[in-house]
């Protein structure tokens, strides 16, 4: 079993949102799922690979495309049509996504 990843990267424009406290879930495909809970992860821009912060991983869950809603759409910090968008732009092939909770350390 491969160890669980201690860096996650987001685009530069999400990374304020990330720092400040007020985006608190990301949403991901299989392929970047693997976080463990309770594990303390680095967060870098995904553009220019600059360290951020770094959080704590709550959980890791099993979410489809068709079940993000409103309340995934506030702890992104974002409105859901754009969320939905964005996630669409991102993963175009699959409905079978993950979201991650965290929170600052």
């Amino acid at each position: 079993m491969s160890s669980a990843p201690t860096k996650i990267t987001f685009f530069e424009f999400l990374t304020p949102l990330v720092a400040s406290g007020n985006k608190t879930i990301t949403i991901r495909d299989e392929s970047e799922s693997h976080y463990v809970p309770g594990s303390i992860v680095e967060v870098f821009t995904l553009e220019t690979d600059k360290k951020v912060c770094e959080v704590k991983i709550l959980s890791v869950e099993p979410l489809h495309f068709d079940d993000i809603n409103e309340f995934h759409a506030e702890q992104e910090y974002i409105e859901l049509p754009k969320l939905k968008q964005l996630i669409r732009e991102i993963y175009p092939d699959t409905d079978t996504l993950f979201v991650i909770s965290y929170e600052l350390v």
